[in-house]
């Protein structure tokens, strides 16, 4: 029942989605980006942002402190798989699930921008968990 509230709601304020079949350069940007933060090289993780979000953190080093202290499952992460990627309001949004270092499961957004130096991340998402309860 709640699942049928959700799609009728998001099909009354105009929210479609439709998934595509993976994209290994989608992929291949979020992969880099988070093994940038394992190692502690916000510069790299940096280069993997939109403009909008260069623009707004202004430097690696903000952008690097408002990751771990925001998103520490993605600073600091033990596995991650990628599931579908989604066009939303006409936005992509490659969905991942991801394990945080005391083994947690984490289900994330992130919104891409393909650009003239290829696709970058232009936000990221921490989804509430989707299950019926028992």
């Amino acid at each position: 029942m709640r699942a049928t509230f959700l799609v009728l709601t998001l099909c009354l304020f105009g929210w479609t989605s439709q998934a595509g079949p993976p994209d290994p350069e989608i992929e291949r940007t979020i992969q880099q980006q988070l093994e940038a933060f394992q190692e502690d090289d916000f510069e790299a993780a940096f280069d993997h942002a939109s403009p909008m979000i260069r623009s707004l953190f202004g430097s690696a080093e903000r952008f690097g402190q408002m990751v771990e202290s925001g998103y520490p499952m993605v600073h600091r992460w033990g596995a991650v798989a990628f599931l579908d990627l989604q066009e939303i309001d006409g936005r992509l949004w490659q969905m991942i699930e991801i394990t945080d270092v005391d083994g947690g499961w984490h289900r994330l957004a992130y919104q891409m921008l393909e650009g003239p130096d290829g696709w970058k991340i232009n936000a990221v998402e921490i989804l509430k968990p989707t299950g019926l309860a028992v």
